[in-house]
């Protein structure tokens, strides 16, 4: 069965159809996310972005926050005001009129690109900054270390995201990465690190050799993956009110 993969981010929402080993079928469109992205929308760009997409049985889609069992609980780069216990997956089911799997942007992007090997730490620089942690393949419990505190009030969204870059500039920014990097390296010592999103280009710097740049067209691959993990991590336990 092919599976549409969306990939909802805080500049672009992305997508394309999979076949169930993850080859692109269609090309990958993206369209700008709404500015304010609220839940309305939001539904209504992914409904523009796939209105020529017929082929397929199932939906996967990354969300740039924190998402539980279909639910939203926060998001940072969209507005957390605007989400915060909203039923994604019902709302995106409904007009797609499909099953819909989602997970973190970050987690959605690990599962397309990890080698499936030992410990494997995804990070993404964009509008925010997004981190996944796999091992041998399996998603673990989603982290949202762009939450912690860098200095005085600013997060790690605020210190390598769009507005770190923004605010820095591009020498000093590198070095916030550089920072970061080997902060990773002691709490995690991961296997391999991958650094995507769109600000991924911008590293100017030597990288180790366990760690690899990536593509966000290589990350919506992870939509086909998807499917493929135990349906409890996606089954709704609880409700919502």
């Amino acid at each position: 069965m092919n599976i549409l993969s969306i990939d909802i981010g805080g500049s672009s929402i992305k997508a394309t159809v999979l076949d169930p080993d993850g080859k692109m079928l269609q090309d990958f469109i993206k369209v700008k996310t709404p500015n304010p992205a609220e839940p309305g929308k939001v539904l209504e760009a992914i409904q523009q972005l796939t209105r020529d997409f017929h082929d397929y049985e199932k939906v996967s889609v990354g969300f740039p926050g924190f998402v539980k069992k279909g639910i939203v609980y926060t998001a940072p780069n969209l507005g957390t005001e605007l989400w915060t216990k909203v039923n994604l997956n019902k709302l995106i089911s409904d007009i797609l009129n499909k099953p819909v799997r989602i997970v973190n942007d970050a987690d959605l992007h690990g599962l397309g690109v990890v080698s499936e090997k030992g410990l494997e730490l995804v990070i993404t620089l964009g509008t925010g900054f997004g981190t996944a942690l796999l091992l041998n393949g399996n998603l673990l419990p989603h982290l949202e270390l762009a939450h912690l505190p860098v200095r005085k009030k600013k997060t790690y969204d605020d210190f390598v995201g769009d507005r770190g870059l923004l605010d820095a500039g591009i020498d000093k920014w590198n070095n916030r990465i550089k920072d970061l990097i080997g902060h990773l390296k002691t709490v995690f010592n991961y296997d391999h690190l991958y650094i995507g999103g769109g600000n991924a280009d911008k590293i100017n710097f030597k990288l180790d050799e366990n760690i690899t740049l990536i593509k966000n067209k290589d990350g919506i691959k992870g939509g086909a993956r998807l499917w493929q993990l135990d349906d409890d991590i996606f089954m709704k336990s609880h409700t919502v009110a």
